[in-house]
């Protein structure tokens, strides 16, 4: 434990008010590419940590497995619901309850950055593969989760 008091997390109010003065500082695209960047950094430490790279588990399996970590047994970052992956080229993450869609209102233009990075980091650890992520469907835009499509690249 971190803490011996207050434990290990803290709450997605600070966070936000964290992200929202970023923005305010620093303008929203170099907000997002921050973001973003913490959230590989962090994805791919926790590959490591977990003896992720370059694994045989099956993409069912690396879903379970990010759920637990991410999900309400682990960080509380979000739920992964599902990986799909669509051929050699492209791997959909579907994710649920986002640490940055919380609270925001329906059609916000909120980008989950810092949980697509941090999921983007691990599959390229787990892949050893060289991805570009973008998100393309939300939930705070009709999208029944918010899905992360991460591209391999040359």
């Amino acid at each position: 434990m971190l803490r011996p008091v207050l434990g290990d997390f803290s709450s997605i109010v600070c966070f936000k008010a964290a992200i929202t003065g970023m923005e305010e500082a620093l303008g929203e695209k170099a907000t997002a590419i921050a973001l973003t960047a913490a959230g590989r950094y962090r994805g791919k430490s926790l590959a490591q940590e977990l003896n992720l790279a370059n694994s045989s588990m099956s993409i069912e399996e690396l879903a379970d497995k990010l759920d637990h970590v991410f999900g309400k047994d682990g960080t509380c970052l979000c739920i992964v619901e599902k990986i799909i992956r669509e051929d050699d080229e492209v791997i959909k993450v579907y994710t649920s309850e986002t640490l940055c869609s919380a609270d925001e209102p329906q059609g916000s233009k909120r980008k989950c950055t810092y949980t697509l990075g941090a999921i983007w980091g691990v599959l390229e650890v787990t892949f050893h593969q060289r991805l570009q992520g973008k998100h393309t469907e939300s939930v705070l835009r009709g999208g029944e989760y918010d899905v992360f499509e991460f591209t391999k690249m040359s």
